[in-house]
């Protein structure tokens, strides 16, 4: 399943618009080579709740223990299909589950809609750098009542 997870990863970003994210800022946030093995160890540690259809992962997300939500991505031929939504509600749950009383991400230029849906608030806007590109992206935040 990591492989699956990982070339999700991959494939998601190269699938945004080069409007929005052109292909050296989609080269730097996913680069090629893969690697998978830093792929495997960070899921086996960030352990991420994941959406199938049949046997193919269709979209991942993770939520550590202090509520920041990382990795939400979801397979380019699934996207538009309410596959982040579903992943972002169920997150929501197991948060008030854990009793956490907030959520906190940071959401790239695509994201910042889905999670602004879901009322997360932009708390800022951010410039990345990697490997000397500049990638923009939001902290959002959302109080859990």
């Amino acid at each position: 399943m990591a492989t699956q997870i990982t070339e999700l990863f991959y494939q998601a970003v190269h699938a945004v618009d080069s409007s929005i994210y052109s292909v050296p800022q989609k080269n730097a946030w996913a680069p090629k080579p893969i690697n998978y093995k830093q792929w495997r160890e960070r899921l086996a540690i960030k352990k991420p709740f994941v959406i199938f259809d049949n046997q193919l992962v269709i979209g991942f997300i993770e939520l550590e223990e202090d509520g920041h939500i990382d990795c939400l991505y979801v397979h380019p031929q699934y996207q538009g299909l309410g596959v982040a939504t579903q992943l972002v509600t169920y997150v929501i749950a197991q948060a008030k589950n854990r009793g956490l009383t907030a959520l906190y991400v940071e959401a790239s230029i695509v994201a910042k809609s889905l999670f602004e849906q879901c009322y997360f608030t932009v708390t800022k806007q951010n410039t990345i750098i990697r490997n000397d590109i500049s990638l923009i992206n939001f902290s959002m935040y959302r109080v859990l009542t």
